[in-house]
């Protein structure tokens, strides 16, 4: 899939590139969604189950935590019971205090894993920090795996941030708190690096994160990161929260940066709502990259947001509607036809702007308001094609839907 440049700034795209797995990041391709199992891991069955629904719902890569010896055996066993269900997704293991040993003691694991991360404020303290920290680059040598070296501002290192209070502390003005915090995260990342570097692992095999919670810092963390290396970055506001909070957060963040050619890949770390899906990260990701005109992953949806002349709930149902159905069918379209993804749909609930953003749309529906006549007509590419009447609407629409689909877009293998 193409990367969409139009209205976005290209100043910073790094010119480094990863592979991880099958997937391409950085130097020009499209910005990846990733995502993260909320699952124990030594539990190997709903380890996978979860990331095949992440997968299915259109994470790129899937990040698992292995934090100890049950789930680093399971780590082997999740990647067969993945292939076993047809699903190559790439995996990322997540290590924090005790990767080194982890990773020395199953072998296994370091070979089914694609991506290892690992957070320099967690790998040790002390002495012991640059030898375990070696010892997990080394692994990543010896199996040819990438490592996102990702740190955050909940445990980031403390002997960085020491290091550099002292040296403001020293300045004839200091610096606030904040400008201090933002440096030792950039610093500890960059300086990870180049030790990652010194152990022997190549350029082409490094990401670098620098998570925070506040919209603001992480803005200014990312510029200041982006203009020191060219290393592929990682974005993410880190526990951006539950609900909206979390989702205005994260987007707030992630699309400033994204605009100024900032980032290569990103998640959004939302809290789940009680018995929510964990998958609605990923679709919030999709949305904010499709949005902008960065990546296109399923056939948009304009929507009515409803006024005084629009009492009945009809076009909120029909836009629920749609929007289900197109979403539920999109990996069987995205397997059949090219370009399908790149559709757009309009439910409109009223005459003022319906026909007009109707005909803006590959497929428009203008669903009568109050004191209109009982009449919706149709439009197709700006042509009103029909009118719908009566109480089965939204199966009809959905039957126009498939059948513009099957008519507009080439099959999968047709020759151009």
């Amino acid at each position: 899939m193409d990367l969409l440049l139009s209205g976005r700034s290209a100043a910073r795209r790094t010119t480094r590139q990863v592979r991880v797995g099958h997937v391409l990041i950085g130097a020009g391709a499209p910005v990846v969604v990733q995502s993260m199992t909320n699952t124990d891991t030594a539990d190997d069955f709903a380890t996978t189950m979860q990331i095949a629904q992440l997968a299915r719902a259109g994470s790129e890569l899937v990040r698992i935590t292995v934090n100890n010896d049950e789930a680093a055996k399971a780590v082997p066993k999740i990647r067969e019971k993945l292939l076993a269900m047809n699903l190559d997704v790439p995996l990322v293991g997540d290590f924090h205090y005790n990767g080194h040993k982890l990773l020395a003691d199953n072998p296994a694991c370091a070979e089914a894993l694609d991506k290892l991360r690992i957070n320099p404020g967690n790998v040790g303290q002390g002495a012991k920090r640059d030898t375990q920290f070696a010892a997990i680059v080394e692994m990543a040598c010896r199996y040819n795996k990438p490592v996102r070296i990702g740190v955050n501002w909940g445990s980031l290192d403390q002997s960085v941030l020491a290091r550099i209070m002292d040296e403001n502390a020293k300045r004839a003005i200091p610096r606030d708190a904040g400008a201090v915090m933002r440096e030792a995260l950039v610093t500890s990342a960059l300086e990870s690096a180049v030790k990652a570097e010194e152990y022997g692992l190549g350029r082409d095999k490094i990401i670098l994160s620098a998570k925070v919670s506040s919209v603001q810092d992480l803005i200014a963390v990312y510029r200041d990161l982006a203009a020191k290396c060219d290393y592929p970055l990682h974005l993410g506001l880190t526990e951006a929260g539950m609900g909206s909070k979390g989702i205005v957060g994260s987007t707030a963040a992630l699309a400033v940066l994204l605009q100024e050619g900032i980032g290569d890949t990103i998640r959004v770390s939302l809290t789940p709502e009680p018995n929510g899906s964990r998958t609605q990260e990923v679709i919030v990701a999709q949305e904010i990259l499709q949005t902008m005109g960065l990546r296109a992953f399923t056939p948009m949806v304009t929507a009515c947001p409803g006024c005084g002349r629009t009492t009945s709930t009809l076009f909120q149902e029909l836009a629920s509607d749609v929007q289900s159905f197109v979403r539920d069918n999109m990996p069987i379209w995205r397997d059949q036809f090219d370009g399908v993804e790149n559709m757009s749909l309009a439910v409109m609930g009223c005459i003022v702007n319906g026909p007009g953003e109707s005909k803006h749309a590959n497929i428009g529906i203008s669903l009568p308001g109050t004191g209109e006549m009982p009449a919706a007509p149709i439009f197709e590419d700006g042509v009103k094609t029909q009118t719908l009447r009566g109480d089965n609407i939204t199966n009809e629409f959905k039957a126009i839907i498939e059948r513009y689909v099957a008519r507009t877009y080439p099959r999968k293998g047709t020759p151009a």
